[in-house]
């Protein structure tokens, strides 16, 4: 199962300007937070408290940050 995290790599810039200052602030790297964001790693629950708290986001917000499925277009 794919998420899509469009709504939180906006919430990361509308904080923090970049990937790499959010990445710096909760303690991991560019790399690994970009391969998170790209799917190709799951999120860990600490990180996700820990992302929730710097993004000031709440427990209700989690699931449409970090599980909103990726669906694919069958139209195209």
């Amino acid at each position: 199962m794919a998420f899509d995290y469009s709504k939180l790599r906006g919430r990361i810039v509308e904080k923090f300007s970049s990937q790499y200052k959010f990445a710096e602030k909760i303690g991991m790297s560019e790399r690994t937070l970009s391969l998170k964001l790209n799917g190709s790693v799951s999120w860990k629950q600490a990180e996700i408290c820990k992302a929730v708290s710097v993004l000031e986001l709440t427990k209700d917000d989690i699931n449409d940050y970090f599980f909103m499925e990726k669906f694919n277009n069958l139209n195209d």
